[in-house]
């Protein structure tokens, strides 16, 4: 009867396109009342005390900081700072949107923030010079992904906070991963326009040493702020939250001082922020509604029997947990896709004694996958707009799968060898 309502609970929110927040802690209430005893009290201390948890108020600093960097423009001067430094290799200024999102990645924590700040920037400038319009999209779309490991990372302080693992370890853990894929999108972009002749301008301009010293220069206000984002975690001296807020003061700043940041855009910022915590809020309360349920209810433990009796090795549930994910990312945004899972799927990997902070990066990686993957995929959407429909969702899906399949090869790499996820951090935290 429990996994009856459940999943049709699950159905129901997939075909009718319900509210999702409002429709899995309507699911929990029915669980704790029919089925745990008039239970529905304890889902009110659930959500109380996550919602008073003092980490967990990071998550709307990152978001405001995300959007003040946007709205500053600061993005558009690490961008043409950054162009000159990509001239000389295959592909050109795509390699531009590739970096410039892992810069940006690493102070905003958000990927379609990274994809929207980057994409009208990029988008404008490169398909002017006669660039492949779709490759364009395929790279930015990509690139922003980026925004969801790069440390700091909404979806891992959101794992963090909700399932007591440690954040600074998965800030840690997100790094060489991060760098890797980009690393590969770089490599894949540069094999492409080997390959395909077209898809980038015949130029012959070459900036030299001095123009491209000149560019980097420009972006100097960029290590301050890492390091009140970053630096101050990783060397003890304020917590996340703590680090947030510094965040959110020196992009105030930086913004008025370096970029283009005014009071009106400054409010813009606040309010677009909060709307956005507020969804995300609204699907983490329904989520810590129903899984009090699934724990009251004992569910993991039901699951992690039925898998031991059907006698699956730990890497076909986790070839299961993938797939899930996969087919589940195609209708669900990044992060509710998170909150929506985790409540079954932590307790699952745990049990088949996989690493929490290993498993954070996968299932992060996971999620970035479900964020260039129709029909939801909210970074082809953000960027379909960027470019006013000039690229029809179908193409810009397809000239993305490439990138699709770069990221699930590292999920591949990384399960056979872990250590490259867990090294840094794991010499760190001794």
């Amino acid at each position: 009867m429990t996994w009856g309502i459940l999943g049709a609970s699950m159905v129901m929110l997939m075909v009718t396109g319900a509210v999702l927040g409002g429709a899995l802690g309507l699911t929990g209430l029915l669980l704790l009342q029919f089925q745990a005893g008039d239970a529905t009290s304890l889902a009110v201390q659930a959500v109380w005390n996550s919602f008073t948890d003092f980490t967990l108020s990071a998550v709307p600093l990152f978001i405001f900081l995300g959007d003040i960097l946007l709205a500053s423009g600061i993005s558009g001067r690490i961008y043409n700072a950054m162009t000159p430094l990509f001239h000389r290799l295959p592909g050109k200024l795509l390699h531009t949107n590739i970096a410039v999102s892992t810069v940006f990645g690493a102070v905003s924590g958000s990927s379609s923030s990274t994809a929207a700040a980057v994409g009208s920037v990029g988008y404008p400038e490169l398909v002017k010079r006669g660039y492949d319009p779709a490759t364009v999209i395929a790279s930015l779309a990509a690139g922003g992904t980026l925004g969801l490991l790069i440390p700091p990372s909404l979806s891992l302080l959101i794992y963090g906070a909700t399932q007591d693992v440690s954040i600074g370890k998965l800030f840690l853990a997100g790094i060489v991963p991060g760098l890797m894929i980009a690393g590969f999108f770089s490599i894949y972009i540069a094999l492409l326009c080997t390959f395909r002749k077209g898809l980038t301008p015949a130029d012959v301009e070459r900036p030299g040493w001095v123009e491209i010293l000149r560019g980097l220069k420009e972006v100097w206000p960029l290590p301050i702020l890492i390091f009140f984002v970053l630096g101050t975690i990783y060397m003890g001296l304020a917590t996340t939250t703590e680090a947030a807020a510094l965040g959110v003061i020196a992009a105030i700043v930086l913004g008025f001082l370096w970029g283009d940041l005014t009071r009106k855009k400054l409010w813009l910022s606040f309010k677009s922020s909060v709307l956005m915590f507020g969804t995300i809020a609204m699907v983490l309360l329904g989520t810590l509604i129903l899984a009090q349920a699934i724990s009251i209810l004992g569910l993991p433990k039901e699951m992690v029997t039925w898998v031991s009796e059907m006698g699956l090795s730990r890497y076909e549930v986790l070839l299961a947990i993938v797939l899930v994910y996969l087919v589940l990312g195609c209708f669900f945004d990044g992060i509710s896709l998170l909150l929506m899972t985790l409540p079954m799927a932590f307790p699952l990997m745990m049990s088949m004694q996989f690493d929490p902070v290993w498993f954070g990066i996968i299932v992060t990686i996971l999620m970035e996958v479900g964020m260039i993957t129709p029909p939801v995929g909210l970074n082809l959407f953000v960027l379909v707009t960027v470019a006013k429909r000039q690229v029809p969702l179908g193409t810009a899906a397809w000239a993305t799968v490439p990138y699709w399949l770069i990221m699930l090869g590292t999920v591949a790499l990384f399960t056979v060898f872990p250590d490259i996820v867990l090294f840094v951090p794991n010499l760190l935290f001794q």
